[in-house]
C-alpha cells in the first residue's frame, strides 16, 4: 500500500484578502512534510467555478511550486480535463512534459472529463461530448510524447505533423492514470492499461466489485493507450489524526461532512436527467448520502468510509482498502474548515504511528 495526498485546496467562507494566499502556501508547507514523514504521492485537481468546493484551476503552476520544494515525492496530475474546450490535448501534454522535466521525472499523469454541469456548461462543452472527448485524447497524448513528428485527424482533434515539445523525462511516457466515478470506467481504466483513481464516497465493501472488475479488466489482458501498463487502484477519503477517536471526532467529522456535503452539491444538476455518459449520477445522492446516516460517528472510520480517529483505529481501516485490492490511498487533509496547524500535526502523527504498519 501505498499513501498519498489529494488537493481541491478548499476555501469555505468567509473570505478575505488572504484566503486564497493562505490556503495554496499552507498545502506546500503540508506536502513539504507530508514527504517527510513518508508519503509517495501528492495529487492536485484541476476543477473551475467550484466556488469553495475547490480553488484549484491551475495544478501545474501548483505542482510546479512543489516540485521545487520536494526531492522524493511522486507529483500527480489528479487529473487534467482533456474535452476541449477545457485544455488542448498539445497544451496538455506540453505541460505536463514541462513539469516532467521540472520535477525530474516525478510526474504522475491522470486525466479525465469532469463530472459537474458548471465547469462542462461554463466551458461550452455538451456533456455527451465529454467521453469520447476524453477517449480520443488520451489516445493522443502518449503518442505525442513519443512520436516526432506527430500528426492526427481524429473527430474532435486534427493536428498537420509537427515536433510537439519538450518530451518527458521519464521514458517512454509517465504513468498513465484516469478518474473513475462511475462502475463502468473502472472496467475501461482496465482495459485500457491505465490506474483508477476512485474519487468517490465510498466504503471499502462499497468500492469492492468495481475493484474487482478493474483488476479483471486489466488482466484479460489489457490494451494500454500508452506504451505500458499502470495496474494501481487509488482511493479517496478524507484523513485527519489525533491520539484519541473523541479528539479526532470533534474536528474531523465537521471537516469530512463540509468535503462530502459540498460534493455533493455538484451532483444536483443531474438529477431527474438522463444525460449521455452521466446517467449514474442520477442515483448517485442517495448511494452516498444512505451510507452516511449512521448513528454513531465512529462507524463511518472503522467501515472505512473515512479515517478520522486516532492512529489504532485508521490502521484497521486502512487494511479494508488494502484486502480489497486499492494500492494507494489517496488522503484528502486540507478538508473543510481545520486549522492548518492542526493538519501538520495530523501528517505528523500519521507518518509516526500509522504509515510504518504498510512498510
Amino acid at each position: 500500500m501505498k499513501f498519498g495526498l489529494l488537493y481541491e485546496l478548499q476555501t469555505p467562507k468567509p473570505w478575505n484578502d488572504r484566503s486564497e494566499y493562505d490556503i495554496y502556501h499552507q498545502a506546500l508547507e503540508q506536502i513539504v512534510l507530508a514527504e517527510e514523514v513518508g508519503f509517495q504521492y501528492v495529487w492536485e485537481v484541476e476543477h473551475h467555478f467550484l466556488s469553495e468546493y475547490s480553488h484549484s484551476s491551475a495544478p501545474e503552476v501548483f505542482l510546479g511550486a512543489v516540485s521545487q520544494r520536494t526531492e522524493k515525492i511522486r507529483i500527480g496530475q489528479g487529473v487534467a480535463l482533456l474535452p476541449y474546450n477545457f485544455n488542448h490535448p498539445v497544451r496538455v501534454a506540453e505541460r505536463a512534459a514541462a513539469l516532467d522535466i521540472v520535477s525530474k521525472g516525478r510526474l504522475e499523469f491522470g486525466t479525465g472529463r469532469s463530472i459537474t454541469r458548471e465547469e462542462l456548461e461554463g466551458f461550452g462543452i455538451d456533456p455527451r461530448d465529454s467521453k469520447p472527448m476524453w477517449e480520443e485524447a488520451v489516445e493522443l497524448i502518449p503518442r505525442m510524447w513519443t512520436e516526432d513528428p506527430f500528426s492526427c485527424d481524429g473527430k474532435y482533434f486534427k493536428v498537420p505533423p509537427r515536433s510537439i515539445h519538450p518530451k518527458p523525462i521519464q521514458k517512454p511516457h509517465p504513468p498513465l492514470w484516469v478518474a473513475a466515478t462511475q462502475p463502468q470506467t473502472f472496467v475501461q481504466a482496465g482495459e485500457r492499461g491505465m490506474g483508477a483513481l476512485c474519487f468517490g464516497y465510498n466504503a471499502p465493501a462499497d468500492l469492492e466489485p468495481a475493484v474487482r472488475a478493474y483488476h479483471d479488466a486489466i488482466r484479460k489482458p489489457a490494451r494500454p493507450v500508452g506504451k505500458f501498463v499502470n495496474r494501481n487502484v487509488g482511493a479517496l477519503t478524507v484523513m485527519y489524526c489525533e491520539p484519541t477517536d473523541r479528539g479526532a471526532m470533534k474536528l474531523g467529522l465537521p471537516a469530512a461532512m463540509f468535503f462530502v456535503d459540498s460534493g455533493l452539491r455538484l451532483f444536483r444538476p443531474w438529477y431527474g436527467r438522463e444525460t449521455p455518459g452521466y446517467e449514474f449520477y442520477n442515483q448517485l445522492r442517495s448511494d452516498i448520502v444512505d451510507p452516511l446516516k449512521v448513528k454513531r460517528p465512529m462507524d463511518l472510520t472503522t467501515s472505512g468510509t473515512i479515517l478520522v480517529g486516532a492512529p489504532g483505529t485508521l490502521i484497521p481501516a486502512i487494511e479494508k482498502y488494502e484486502k480489497i485490492g486499492v494500492t494507494q490511498m489517496l488522503l484528502l487533509v486540507q478538508a473543510g474548515k481545520l486549522p492548518h496547524e492542526k493538519v501538520m500535526e495530523s501528517l505528523g502523527l500519521f507518518g509516526k504511528e500509522v504509515l510504518p504498519s504498510f512498510q
